[in-house]
């Protein structure tokens, strides 16, 4: 699980998401600039719609169909997924889960979007972003007989050739 901070109030108490956190552009059809460091080191200026940081869980959602790798459970992971890039060069990165993710937002408008999970909130340039992971987890439920691998493979189709159907 994700765990948001920031330097002003967002989200209440429930500052956490399954899935994923995404900052994103608003009101304009304009990029934004998502600056964005690792522990504190830079990573990369991003010039893009938005951003996802996703976890395993949420590799498989939105992360995904933005071009993000799908990752395994338990993998101790996050996956960082420009939307809608304005760099042909800038590609998805697959990070350790104890890194914390900060991020600096700036664009053409003053507001843009902060999402944990299907829950928004607007923000400006004045918010100091960083994600972490959370300090609790969750436990969900698994079906016996039914795993991951199993569960792509049919949703994705892997190892069916349709040619024949």
């Amino acid at each position: 699980m994700l765990y948001l901070e920031s330097n002003l109030p967002l989200f209440g108490n429930t500052r956490f998401a399954l899935n994923d956190c995404t900052l994103l552009k608003r009101d304009t059809s304009s990029m934004i600039t998502i600056h964005t460091y690792i522990n504190g080191a830079y990573l990369n200026s991003y010039w893009a719609d938005g951003i996802i940081i996703a976890t395993p869980t949420g590799s498989t959602g939105y992360s995904l169909s933005c071009g993000g790798p799908i990752v395994f459970p338990g993998s101790g992971n996050f996956v960082i997924t420009p939307v809608a890039p304005h760099n042909l060069n800038v590609r998805p990165v697959v990070i350790s889960d104890s890194s914390v993710i900060s991020f600096e937002v700036e664009g053409r408008t003053e507001n843009f979007l902060c999402t944990l999970d299907s829950r928004f909130e607007s923000i400006t340039s004045a918010h100091q972003l960083a994600v972490r992971k959370n300090d609790f987890t969750i436990r969900l439920i698994q079906l016996h007989d039914i795993g991951f691998m199993e569960t792509i493979r049919n949703k994705l189709a892997w190892g069916v050739d349709t040619r024949n159907y």
